[in-house]
């Protein structure tokens, strides 16, 4: 068991600095990267990927009935989900354009989940079309919809029923999802007559178990531990009152990552413990077999393994204030810190440790006073000209980008043993109105 997992690292692991003094990560020179891509240029390490994803199989090795599905809302390009299905992962996927990702990148679709709110008729044709392994039902309409999908297909879909267990975890508001207050699943109180439906009703829906999920970015453990008492206890009730033989529960993900030296999550194998050691608890004290386990981390998967590199233009001095420093990107390639207030650690790419550090602002170039990347950091000597290296922007920065102001998306670059990849191109001019119409 290593001393601490990916998660807990700021920089993804191949990280030193070059024989020139520039930083380096998987042996590639993030200058030279800059250089020859253009930037802003998010980079992801192999390395980092694969590492984390290896500590998760090894966390759960000795739990034989587990399915890891990465959470493809945090981070989903077709050569990433190839990586992780070579990894051995399942993906969890909330949208048409998720499961049809993931079906190009030559992913066994029985090895996927399809979760969300709101499902479209179309995205539910398309996920029994391509053979969806199980849908974590949400609502009494989707229930409907999806059992009518299903009779076309002339099939019995398997589904979880995703249910809101009253847990709260210390984290931000938007990024809550368990608590009873949620837009997200079935309440305790409703379960019963979503299982009288299927039952008696629904002949074309098969229920498998249960689903819930708790939030994100969570530093805590005893959550995970009383997440998995709810689901059991529920699996156990509804088995006795209905004559079932469910089996099955999905504990989400949301294990947290360090973004700057104040984040202390807790590492995979820690959690992996907690989890194991609740399945077992429960199990003994309400008579039930171990279930088949599906966790869905996503941010702790690529959020380490991912940079984002800018270009530093212009800077401005307030009078008795702050001093910003612009970059060439902004809001659009990373809306966290607008919306969530999220912090980061950032370098200068390009500069040896300075004993001088200057305490900056890093403000973006789009048109909004909020957007701004990076409050009073101290960075060494930033000039015009310089690249900044923001660190563990692998998740929800390119998956929550925009064309905001017309600015085209960046490039995306896979880095491993000194050798880079696009893995996603530049988008251009042309792409950016091929489906205006003018009239």
């Amino acid at each position: 068991m290593p001393d601490k997992t990916v998660n807990q690292n700021i920089k993804p692991i191949t990280t030193k600095i070059s024989k020139k003094g520039n930083l380096e990560i998987s042996g590639c020179d993030t200058v030279e990267l800059a250089e020859k891509y253009g930037t802003p240029l998010y980079v992801m390490d192999e390395v980092t990927l694969r590492t984390i994803a290896r500590q998760y199989k090894e966390a759960f090795g000795d739990y034989k009935k587990v399915n890891m599905m990465f959470a493809s809302k945090a981070l989903m390009t077709a050569q990433i989900a190839k990586i992780l299905h070579s990894e051995g992962f399942g993906f969890d996927v909330v949208s048409g354009g998720e499961i049809y990702t993931v079906n190009k990148a030559g992913v066994d679709m029985d090895m996927t989940t399809f979760n969300g709110s709101n499902k479209t008729t179309d995205e539910l044709l398309l996920a029994l079309e391509l053979g969806v392994g199980r849908i974590s039902v949400d609502n009494f309409l989707e229930l409907s919809l999806l059992n009518e999908v299903a009779k076309s297909f002339d099939k019995a879909q398997k589904v979880l029923l995703r249910i809101t267990p009253g847990i709260e975890c210390h984290t931000h508001e938007y990024i809550q999802t368990g608590h009873l207050d949620s837009k997200f699943g079935f309440d305790l109180v409703q379960i019963d007559e979503a299982v009288e439906l299927v039952m008696n009703e629904f002949k074309n829906l098969e229920i498998m178990g249960l689903h819930a999920h708790i939030g994100s970015q969570i530093f805590e453990t005893q959550v995970y531990y009383d997440e998995i008492g709810v689901l059991l206890k529920e699996l156990k009730r509804i088995n006795d009152k209905f004559n079932l033989n469910l089996n099955e529960i999905n504990i989400g993900g949301g294990l947290g990552i360090t973004y700057t030296e104040a984040d202390c999550p807790p590492s995979v194998f820690e959690i992996a413990d907690v989890i194991k050691k609740s399945i077992k608890d429960h199990c003994e004290m309400y008579d039930l077999d171990e279930p088949l386990l599906y966790i869905e981390p996503g941010r702790s998967i690529v959020g380490t393994a991912g940079v984002t590199l800018y270009t530093i233009g212009s800077s401005k001095q307030v009078p008795n204030g702050r001093r910003y420093v612009a970059v060439d990107g902004g809001m659009a390639d990373n809306p966290r810190p607008s919306m969530y207030g999220a912090k980061y650690e950032a370098v200068i790419a390009n500069k040896k440790e300075d004993s001088k550090p200057q305490k900056v602002t890093v403000a973006g170039r789009f048109c909004e006073s909020g957007d701004i990347l990076i409050k009073d950091i101290e960075l060494n000597s930033p000039t015009a000209g310089d690249i900044l290296c923001v660190f563990n922007t692998g998740a929800y920065g390119y998956s929550m980008s925009s064309n905001y102001n017309r600015v085209l998306k960046p490039e995306m670059v896979l880095v491993n043993n000194s050798q880079s990849d696009i893995i996603v191109k530049r988008e251009t001019y042309q792409q950016l109105i091929q489906n205006d119409v003018i009239l």
